[in-house]
């Protein structure tokens, strides 16, 4: 008998990598029977896709995030909701009980309706920036999350918590996503912002290697994750590694290098008069990035990525006219 077309509830479709899956998933309608976005409210209709079910869901609300799942008899849910670039005025607690709090209450939901699998976006962010961080992390090295990131902390506390449920439910299948830098022709945050300033921000004595992921990469990635059978912790990054130097050196431009000392004091005083969200700690995002891995990807789970960490930032560069 053939296997039964999967029925799918997506958290935060509306979002940037959200919008994508959810097409990429409606377009599969060989093996997926039924797509259901959730998101705090209704995309406007020229972001519809169509044959895709549209619900408001809050993660941070138990009943919210439950009530579609059973509704509609999921089987299978993407959980992608979380805050990535938090907002000015966004606080810490905020961010927690959407990335934390809202996880728990997803996967409640999940082994409440019995659900069989989930696919969770983690991030390279959930190893921690550190100084004896391997030169190469790979799915096996320890999630180190800083409890002076909150977005790091959070996506730490939230693979723990699913170590802890691949223990106690193992009847419920996991795909947990270790994803790098995400690159695309829309992608416009805070880290491509360092990229965009005349001279690309460097701590001395630092390499600050980066790994890009091409956004139809993760997509690809994600909708192979809900239509396979592959369970387990990958990275999610292309190829290969490039240092500040070398991007800068891309762009035609040449790198600020700043003693670590000098810019902890600058972003202390920042910090205290209010002028940027980043504090001294913030100098380790820099000095001490996690560098991804990817053969766990290639080799077991099936997916060699489209572009290399190189390929992914020119093409980010070219679709910015830079």
């Amino acid at each position: 008998m053939p296997e039964p077309k999967k029925r799918v509830f997506v958290t935060g479709g509306n979002g940037f990598l959200g919008h994508s899956v959810v097409r990429g998933l409606a377009e599969a309608k060989d093996e997926v029977e039924l797509v259901v976005s959730g998101d705090l409210r209704h995309p406007p209709d020229e972001r519809r896709v169509d044959g895709v079910d549209y619900a408001v869901a809050d993660v941070t609300d138990p009943s919210s995030v439950s009530g579609p799942i059973g509704e509609h008899g999921i089987d299978t849910v993407v959980h992608l909701a979380s805050i990535v670039n938090p907002g000015k005025d966004t606080t810490t607690e905020q961010e927690y009980a959407v990335d934390v709090t809202g996880s728990e209450n997803v996967l409640e939901a999940c082994l409440t309706h019995g659900v069989r699998r989930i696919i969770v976006s983690s991030s390279g962010a959930a190893y921690g920036y550190h100084a004896d961080s391997p030169t190469w992390l790979t799915e096996d090295d320890p999630v180190r999350g800083n409890e002076t990131f909150p977005y790091s902390f959070h996506k730490r506390l939230v693979e723990e918590r699913l170590a802890e449920l691949r223990e106690s439910n193992p009847g419920l299948e996991q795909v947990v996503l270790r994803i790098g830098t995400i690159l695309g022709e829309t992608v416009d945050n805070q880290i491509t912002d360092l990229f965009k300033a005349k001279r690309p921000l460097k701590i001395r004595g630092s390499e600050s290697p980066f790994v890009f992921i091409w956004d139809q990469d993760v997509v690809a990635v994600i909708v192979q994750a809900v239509l396979g059978e592959r369970t387990g912790i990958f990275n999610v990054a292309g190829d290969g590694a490039m240092t500040v130097d070398e991007i800068a050196g891309e762009l035609g431009k040449k790198p600020l290098s700043i003693p670590v000392g000098v810019l902890k004091a600058g972003l202390g005083i920042g910090h205290f008069c209010n002028l940027t969200p980043h504090g001294p700690a913030q100098t380790d995002f820099l000095a001490y990035r996690p560098v991804l891995d990817n053969r766990r990807l290639k080799n077991e789970f099936g997916y060699t990525p489209r572009f290399t960490t190189r390929e992914a930032f020119h093409a980010w560069r070219l679709s910015q006219g830079l």
